[in-house]
């Protein structure tokens, strides 16, 4: 009997070996597919807000997010909140969460909500000074700020810039780099909210607000204000009304239709940019020009860099109403030459 079973045994373990050496769980499996659209669904608001914020290309949170958190399955995601591998570092007095990266029990920053991780990450990419330089790169080239962060020590793998630009391309995250508008955004801890003031132009009043878990480093920002070529602008939700918008930011009758280059009477559309003060001249230093895509509007330009629709007409030298075709180079800072 026990000759008889021997060899059938041995069947058996050859192909379990077999199987285990040659199983190789791939980031484009059907599973991996689905987690990193969820993880995209869940963030993408999120990482446009931030780069409307800060700069940093939404293609580049979004591919550093699925990567560092495997798409908020890691352990360090599910039990800390923190979606970057952020570590302590010296200056950190928040929360801390033990966990063996590369070295045994590594200090990590831990956060009461994903969503404070990824204004974390703003932050600290935006407060160190070797990282200064990505910010003179224009937000919509993800691959010199994939190949930037590893120049600057973001990451200690060599396939690092490789990996950004393989998930981003992979599941066209660029798309999030140009023109798309956040329609929602998280909510935010509001209960230990204490001043929200809106800053209007010659008023040099500041907002001050913290979380209440004692942590300095990261400050909860409300929910509707976000700042984009140092203007203050909104994102237009489903019940807004603009009487409803007009008392919540104590505007006056004249001022959303002016610096929004609005008729008097227009409708609310959900997702769309309402700015709250006088939008610029030209944009913010190191978008220099943009590289239209199909369905651009130079209306939609204009919102999306914070520009006076006019002065960009006039920069770019083209007639008020035209449009531009899909991949036309759009100058934002300067005035087209005129060769």
């Amino acid at each position: 009997m026990r000759n008889r079973l021997f060899p059938a045994l041995c069947l058996i373990l050859l192909s379990f070996l077999y199987s285990c050496k040659t199983y190789k769980p791939l980031i484009s499996s059907s599973t991996s597919d689905q987690s990193i659209q969820d993880y995209v669904n869940l963030y993408k608001d999120l990482a446009v807000a931030e780069m409307q914020r800060t700069g940093i290309p939404a293609s580049i949170t979004l591919a550093q997010g699925i990567i560092e958190s495997d798409c908020g399955h890691s352990s360090l995601a599910r039990e800390a909140n923190n979606h970057f591998g952020i570590k302590c570092h010296d200056d950190w007095t928040g929360p801390k969460f033990t966990h063996t990266d590369n070295k045994r029990n590594e200090c990590f920053r831990k956060y009461s909500r994903a969503e404070e991780s990824f204004y974390d990450h703003s932050d600290f990419l935006k407060s160190v000074s070797r990282y200064n330089f990505l910010f003179s790169l224009n937000s919509t080239d993800y691959k010199a700020w994939a190949h930037g962060l590893k120049k600057a020590g973001y990451a200690t793998n060599p396939d690092y810039p490789n990996m950004l630009i393989r998930t981003i391309e992979e599941n066209n995250l660029g798309y999030f780099d140009h023109g798309y508008v956040a329609t929602s955004l998280p909510t935010h801890i509001n209960d230990t909210v204490k001043e929200h003031v809106i800053t209007h132009p010659g008023d040099s009043t500041k907002k001050a607000i913290k979380f209440s878990n004692g942590n300095p480093a990261v400050s909860a920002r409300v929910q509707r204000v976000l700042e984009n070529n140092r203007v203050q602008y909104i994102i237009v939700k489903d019940a807004d009304t603009r009487e409803k918008l007009e008392n919540e930011f104590q505007l006056l009758k004249w001022e959303l239709p002016k610096y929004n280059e609005l008729k008097n009477v227009f409708q609310l559309i959900p997702g769309q940019i309402l700015y709250l003060q006088p939008k610029r001249d030209k944009a913010e230093p190191g978008k220099e020009y943009y590289y239209t895509v199909e369905g651009d509007t130079m209306y939609i330009i204009s919102q999306r860099f914070g520009i006076k629709l006019k002065r960009l007409y006039e920069m770019n030298r083209m007639e008020d109403g035209t449009e531009p075709e899909g991949g036309k180079k759009i100058w934002l800072r300067s005035i087209k030459p005129g060769y």
